[in-house]
């Protein structure tokens, strides 16, 4: 994983965008958990933290779930790589 936004609280605003490879079934194993972020093209999953609705349990929970998502491979699934209209 590679942190693509900026650093500086200041210039980043509300979303948190890391460069992973295969982040679209990512993206998607993700949801399947209930946690929702944004894949954009190529390679970059954006989650959105607002501090009015996210508590610092949902942030470690969204992490948690990536972390297993990537060690485990569970992304590879076909389900998950299957393209789907709205991600």
């Amino acid at each position: 994983l590679t942190v693509t936004s900026p650093r500086n609280d200041a210039q980043r605003g509300g979303h948190v965008s890391l460069r992973v490879e295969n982040g679209y079934p990512i993206v998607r194993a993700l949801a399947a958990r209930g946690i929702l972020a944004d894949f954009r093209q190529p390679d970059t999953i954006r989650f959105g933290f607002s501090p009015l609705f996210v508590r610092f349990a949902d942030v470690w929970d969204a992490m948690d779930s990536l972390g297993a998502i990537i060690a485990d491979c569970s992304w590879d699934a076909p389900a998950y790589r299957a393209v789907a209209k709205v991600t």
